[in-house]
């Protein structure tokens, strides 16, 4: 047992864990869980109060809404969405980290984050089904996994929900990174359809969709058209983070 001790030490040293939030090094009895403790505490939830429907802080003083002027004009396919934390340092290191650099590991974090305070208020009673936003066939062997699917099993692992693939993204349309509203909703135009072995399920049931990060709303509406075509009652989605446009 010492030896193990002491091998664990000299790792410990000349490759040294780091935290994949801030880089700073981690504890050899941390070493395991990839994000330190105070970059945990910096994973910051929207400021109170918020849009009912898509969780939008309202500022200081605002009443609560039904709509804002950020989803007032989603269609209506798409029901609710939340989030669990602002799109901001740690929270933009882990979505890198898991989307881009490998570390499918972040998704069982991010998850429980989810699971605790992203389920939309119109899904807190029966039941419902989790769907993954689904990417393409290139991207997954790209990066060896679809990082909405890893989060949608944490998800669905801790709500006790059934967990479907019930789309599949077509191979057309870029990265939304960097694009404008417009172009968004263009670019993912017609980019989703409903996988023939899950129409079944699908048929008036309702439906939480997992995605990593809400920009503008437009994949989601786009998602969930064609879900709703094949029956689906009620479309919700969560994801782990939301850029806001002052967040620092």
């Amino acid at each position: 047992m010492r030896g193990r001790a002491l091998a664990a030490q000299f790792l410990d040293f000349f490759l040294p864990a780091v935290c994949l939030g801030c880089g700073d090094h981690l504890t050899l009895e941390c070493s395991g869980e990839l994000v330190c403790g105070p970059c945990r505490t910096r994973l910051r939830a929207a400021p109170r109060p918020c849009c009912t429907r898509c969780g939008f802080p309202l500022g200081s003083g605002a009443p609560a809404a039904k709509t804002c002027y950020e989803c007032g004009g989603w269609r209506s396919e798409l029901s609710a969405a939340n989030f669990a934390v602002v799109l901001r340092p740690p929270a933009t290191a882990l979505v890198h980290g898991l989307k881009y650099d490998g570390w499918s590991g972040l998704a069982g974090l991010m998850g429980e984050r989810m699971a605790r305070s992203a389920i939309p208020r119109e899904l807190e009673s029966g039941t419902y089904l989790i769907v993954p936003m689904p990417t393409t066939r290139r991207r997954a062997r790209a990066r060896g996994y679809n990082q909405a699917r890893l989060l949608a099993e944490a998800v669905a692992e801790l709500v006790h929900m059934p967990l479907i693939d019930g789309l599949e993204r077509g191979e057309r349309g870029s990265t939304q990174v960097g694009l404008h509203p417009a172009e968004r909703r263009a670019n993912v135009k017609h980019a989703f359809t409903v996988r023939a072995d899950a129409r079944a399920t699908l048929k008036g049931a309702r439906v939480l969709l997992i995605d990593d990060v809400l920009t503008t709303g437009s994949t989601a509406m786009e998602a969930a058209r064609p879900l709703v075509q094949a029956g689906a009652k009620q479309v919700c989605l969560s994801t782990f983070a939301r850029a806001l446009p002052y967040a620092d």
